[in-house]
């Protein structure tokens, strides 16, 4: 199709050349323009560049003296066309240029969003494409492994470290992909990271070692597991010197991890740095079943903390009055 005027008369030739093309921009450029800016600038011919509104079918123009469109969506059709106007107002339309731009090229955000997604064949894609670093991380600081062994996607855990993703990287909080599998109970997970060299010996920035969130996870398979392949139970955080019993203590108070705990031979009179015991603890808490679970398993009701008070003045303090009846029952025993 030929260039078209504006008032129906044929003018000299031009059209719009594509020149280098990626996932967000377009080069275009045409012929002869620059011979005709020769004698004074009135006199010259002016080109504009414009791209077709896909919602309105209707055209407007997006640069005059510059033709690399910009900021465009990829994989993504667009329709331009040169408008040539003379000096005496005769204006000229090239026939429309339909133009795709590429794909995106594959990155760490593609990597996260098939993990996040559960997406085994997209993370197959992206792990075989051997251009994106599959410890690449995300806003929040999570690898898509840490993400992946949090979710509980197994599956997707083995291709990862398969590809060389490392197992012993941290989050911002000093958490790693073992302490995010065992706070949310994905005992097969938790188990190939052990085979594939992942401690139990490893803190995060307060010195929460993975049975400090296990227990805080509350999952009684993962904990089980954990005692029995050995990991050391009464292993203390450098913040407040709490072992994993006395997280549960202090936070959840559930009586039946703490049960697992003692029954392995956790320490019920450990003490952390201010001299506090779980017992005291799972009362400043009123976690009552708990305090009667320490109290079954030998934690001293006696003991004082460095400022003098032991959990019976603690339980008074706090009108802890199930939790008074409890201790002052001990003193018959």
């Amino acid at each position: 199709m030929k260039p078209v005027s504006v008032l129906g008369h044929s003018m000299s030739p031009e059209a719009l050349v594509v020149g280098k093309i990626n996932h967000h921009s377009i080069e275009l450029s045409w012929g002869s323009g620059e011979k005709e800016h020769r004698g004074p600038t009135e006199s010259w011919t002016r080109f504009s560049v414009e791209q077709m509104d896909p919602k309105t079918h209707t055209y407007g123009t997006i640069y005059v003296t510059q033709y690399v469109v910009e900021g465009l969506q990829p994989s993504t059709l667009y329709k331009f066309r040169l408008r040539s106007t003379k000096s005496n107002g005769q204006c000229c339309l090239c026939p429309a240029l339909s133009v795709s731009t590429t794909r995106e090229p594959l990155s760490g955000k593609h990597l996260h969003q098939a993990v996040n997604r559960n997406d085994e064949e997209a993370l197959n894609k992206v792990l075989q494409s051997g251009s994106v670093n599959v410890n690449v991380c995300d806003k929040m600081g999570f690898t898509p492994l840490m993400v992946a062994a949090q979710k509980g996607y197994g599956r997707l855990v083995h291709k990862l470290v398969e590809h060389g993703a490392d197992i012993h990287m941290k989050n911002g909080s000093g958490k790693d992909c073992l302490m995010l599998a065992c706070f949310a109970g994905h005992l097969d997970i938790v188990k190939y990271l052990r085979e594939c060299g992942a401690t139990w010996q490893s803190q995060d920035m307060g010195g929460c070692s993975p049975l400090h969130w296990a227990a805080d996870g509350g999952h009684l398979p993962v904990i089980d597991y954990m005692i029995q392949d050995g990991c050391e139970l009464d292993v203390r955080d450098t913040v407040s010197h709490w072992t994993p019993l006395m997280r549960v203590s202090a936070m959840s108070g559930n009586a039946a991890v703490a049960s697992l705990l003692i029954r392995a031979r956790a320490d019920v009179n450990v003490r952390d740095k201010n001299g506090k015991t779980p017992l005291m603890v799972a009362v400043l808490n009123n976690h009552e079943e708990l305090v009667q679970l320490l109290l079954d398993n030998g934690a001293d009701h006696l003991v004082k903390n460095e400022f003098g008070s032991g959990a019976a003045e603690m339980a008074k303090a706090f009108g802890r009055q199930n939790i008074i009846h409890l201790l002052e029952g001990r003193k018959f025993l």
